[in-house]
């Protein structure tokens, strides 16, 4: 077994990552292995130098600062397994620094249209199927597979937990109160409807149709639910895990508790929401301070 293949065992193992991010990183490193191929070397002989001169072909070839910072990671990660195994002595990655990238500006909702959009008013057996899984997308920061991979058994309403299983290993998220309030009359009263006679496979969201809402059947949710808020074409999984995100963020989280929650294996990712507390400080300040 080559140290490729022995580093995604690790870190789908040992880590818990994801099938998608082991593609990914997989993949970043077969190309530097190509790239040291050309110059003659075994990933075990990069140097410092190597990296330097293969960030500034993929800059040559036109490829995205994002792009070349996502290659730069899954080198870093690696040959940090290199390092632990002892395989190389040092990271050829060190003091290779990543590209600036443009940040584009974070799009969430505010409370009062969180409020307005999981006000909804449908008492319908698919109304309260879709009050449920708004509620708890937000309450969680889930993502739409998430919310669709999601089990019955996955909830633990007594004591207000989600288990989130999203290829790695599962995490557990608290639920709020409105969520779960939510969740207990779906799951009384909306979900039997539904099911139907169809076989209970134990999916805890379910399509009119009684078989696991699929995430094209969650996007056609928000956009009928966003459109009945006034939200058209503000509203996405990702913008409404933003929200919780920015929510949490703005009233005193942690920046790590919030990477726990949100499951994010590198906490960069997190860190974007950072900006908003230093934007919600301006807001206080200019309402607060007579001479802002």
């Amino acid at each position: 077994m080559n140290f490729v293949d022995k580093f995604e065992v690790y870190m789908e193992k040992e880590k818990g990552s994801s099938k998608s991010t082991l593609s990914a990183y997989v993949a970043d490193i077969w190309d530097f292995t190509d790239f040291l191929k050309e110059r003659g070397k075994e990933p075990e002989d990069a140097a410092n130098a190597d990296v330097a001169a293969y960030v500034m072909n993929l800059s040559d070839l036109g490829k995205s600062h994002a792009t070349i910072n996502r290659r730069l990671a899954s080198l870093r990660a690696f040959y940090n397994y290199l390092v632990t195994i002892r395989a190389v002595d040092s990271n050829p990655t060190s003091g290779i620094k990543s590209a600036k990238v443009a940040r584009r500006e974070l799009e969430y909702l505010t409370v009062e249209e969180v409020e307005q959009l999981l006000d909804i008013k449908d008492e319908t057996a698919a109304g309260k199927r879709d009050r449920a899984m708004l509620e708890l997308m937000y309450a969680t920061g889930i993502r739409a597979s998430e919310a669709c991979s999601a089990n019955v058994n996955d909830i633990d309403l007594r004591i207000g937990f989600i288990s989130v299983r999203s290829g790695g290993k599962p995490r557990m998220v608290p639920i709020g109160r409105p969520a779960r309030a939510a969740l207990k009359d779906y799951l009384m009263n909306a979900r039997p409807e539904l099911l139907k006679k169809k076989e209970d496979t134990g999916a805890l969201f379910l399509s009119y149709i009684g078989e696991r809402l699929t995430r094209q059947g969650v996007w056609k949710i928000l956009k009928q639910r966003g459109d009945e808020a006034g939200l058209t074409d503000r509203l996405s999984p990702q913008i409404l895990r933003n929200s919780f995100a920015a929510h949490m963020v703005q009233n005193g989280a942690d920046i790590k508790s919030l990477q726990d929650i949100l499951g994010h294996e590198d906490i960069t990712a997190t860190r974007i929401y950072l900006s908003l507390t230093k934007n919600r400080i301006i807001d206080v300040y200019d309402k607060a301070f007579p001479r802002a």
